[in-house]
């Protein structure tokens, strides 16, 4: 081969490699993502979905598909109010880093010494537990420990409660040895910013990144939508036709996962990020600095390795950080968090090294995850992977999966549909059972009914039907995600029951209704508890007659005297 002939050959390699690498940076155009959302829409049973991308400094794509509320109609666009659930996580991250660069914190602090009352499982750990240790979830807890004071919303709980429910906990691993997400840690974290700011979490982060950054319409908290329009309303498909449900409500989880916010402002978060803490037109301005970034996408709990890695990605690990989780494809770095709440689900994601981000929101549970598939195949694009159909994908694992938990879940009231006894000694299950970190059950007859409240939590209220020995179904009043559960009774020597122990029925039923963990005991000196709210407004009118009664004897004694 002649050196012409070779320097041509180089030459036209090189261009086709050139070729290769600009094809594989181009990404989805605009009319592309549009296409794929649009059949999302018609393919699944969901309300509607906002996206934006930023890539290279600029936002290049924003908008809103479908509705944010089927009843009312109203069209979402790129400014409609989602909530991102966990993608609060990482906000709650970068206000601690601004302490850290304020020198009012330090990630390596004791927790203790911040709030002296933090209490866990042990003495060592309480007293070695960090702030850093808040918030990569190793605290050696169990999946969504504690969760059950959250969700649903509308307990009484507070941050005190929270506080000392740690030392009830029981861990499954050791101190920061494994992996296990936590949500209520993230909620210490947050007491942590309230206690040296003097502000509340939700307006720590308004005043020092929200509005900084130019994310007007965003709120820290889903209490603080108050006077705020176009917000996308959550909706459910997990019992059939799509529903829309309530907006989870409470202000104690912000730092865990109260942030309502637009795919337009959160493409301003997603530049923070790439641009290393900087912002403003000529990045002026400082959020929190490199240092600070380069801790927080740290990988600081492995949360799986392969050391052959995936065919498709190539990807060999996933880590958590502070408020993100790491992984690589392709090579490249994936910065990114998920988040859920009832009827919500959503996705960020970073690839540094691209200078891209984008953000995927939707007010549809499960809604054929778009909020994961539709990030999946815009990053498909520029990482030059072989394009896939994610919507047909979605389908088909949504199908399986679907069939698996309704023959699973099915079955169980089937059994219980045949199991229907003749007569149940309902009152040897009746009383109040108390689990120490949860609080108090109550197990009474209703119109001949067992049924079943939490005296803490309103909405975890339901009836209970025979399934099995001493084991009963709970189908909830609750409907907005399916957590129905088993609760198993141990019968004392006389066959009264003195404990109950409960797990979720679905297969795929959310761990944050961490129903297993609890252990409810016979509260003592309980003789039925019911029975004496039933009789007491009879016994309260028979007091008030005996009280005067004895007035009015009183007053004859007196006339007589």
């Amino acid at each position: 081969m002649s050196k012409t002939t070779k320097a041509l050959s180089l030459f036209l390699i090189l261009l086709i490699s050139l070729f290769n690498l600009n094809t594989k940076a181009q990404g989805l155009s605009s009319n592309q993502i549009d296409s794929i959302v649009n059949k999302a829409l018609d393919l699944f049973p969901m309300a509607g979905l906002a996206v934006s991308v930023v890539k290279d400094g600029k936002l290049i794509h924003a908008k809103g598909y479908g509705y944010a509320s089927i009843e009312s109609k109203e069209a979402i666009d790129e400014n409609t109010l989602f909530a991102i659930a966990s993608n609060s996580k990482a906000f709650t991250a970068a206000a601690l880093a601004i302490l850290v660069d304020e020198k009012k914190l330090n990630w390596m602090d004791k927790v203790v010494d911040h709030i002296p009352e933090f209490t866990m499982y042990n003495s060592y750990v309480r007293e070695n537990f960090t702030v850093e240790d808040l918030l990569c979830h190793r605290s050696g807890l169990g999946l969504g420990a504690g969760d059950l004071m959250i969700f649903p919303d509308g307990g009484d709980y507070t941050i005190d409660d929270i506080l000392k429910s740690f030392q009830h906990q029981k861990p499954v691993s050791g101190f920061r040895t494994k992996y296990d997400y936590d949500n209520m840690l993230y909620v210490v974290a947050g007491e942590i910013i309230h206690r040296i700011s003097g502000k509340s979490w939700a307006e720590f982060v308004e005043s020092r990144i929200l509005k900084p950054l130019g994310m007007e319409r965003s709120v820290g908290s889903q209490e603080r939508l108050q006077g705020k329009n176009n917000i996308a309303f959550p909706h459910s498909s997990e019992h059939g036709d799509l529903v829309q449900v309530a907006p989870y409500a409470s202000s104690l989880t912000d730092a865990a996962g109260g942030i309502n916010s637009s795919v337009k402002d959160l493409s301003n978060w997603l530049l923070v990020q790439l641009n290393a803490g900087k912002y403003g037109k000529e990045l002026e301005n400082e959020l929190f600095s490199e240092d600070r970034q380069r801790e927080m996408w740290k990988a600081h709990t492995m949360m799986s390795f392969s050391a052959r890695g995936s065919k498709r990605y190539q990807n060999h690990y996933k880590a958590y950080g502070l408020g993100w989780v790491i992984e690589d494809y392709k090579g490249y770095t994936i910065i990114s968090h998920t988040g859920g709440l009832p009827g919500m689900l959503s996705k960020t994601l970073l690839i540094p090294e691209l200078d891209l981000g984008l953000a995927v929101l939707t007010n549809t549970l499960p809604g054929g995850y778009t909020y994961f598939t539709l990030a999946q195949a815009i990053i498909d694009s520029y990482l030059g992977v072989e394009a896939m159909d994610w919507n047909a994908f979605a389908s088909e694992k949504l199908k399986g999966t679907n069939t698996k938990v309704d023959s699973i879940v099915n079955a169980v009231w089937e059994t219980v549909e045949l199991a229907k006894p003749k007569k149940l000694d309902i009152e040897k299950y009746t009383g109040t059972f108390e689990d120490k970190w949860f609080g108090k059950m109550e197990v009474f007859e209703k119109d001949g009914k067992l049924m079943i409240k939490a005296l803490r939590s309103p909405k975890l209220a339901g009836s209970m039907y025979f399934y099995k020995a001493t084991t009963f179904a709970i189908k909830w009043d609750y409907r907005d995600m399916n957590c129905d559960a088993f609760a198993t009774f141990n019968l004392d020597e006389e066959g009264k029951a003195i404990s109950i122990k409960m797990k979720g029925i679905s297969p795929n039923i959310d761990f944050s209704f961490d129903f297993q963990d609890l252990d409810l005991t016979r509260v003592k000196g309980n003789r039925n508890l019911c029975i004496y709210q039933q009789w007491y407004p009879f016994l309260l009118v028979l007091f008030v007659l005996i009280l005067l009664r004895i007035r009015r004897i009183k007053n004859r004694r007196r006339v007589i005297g």
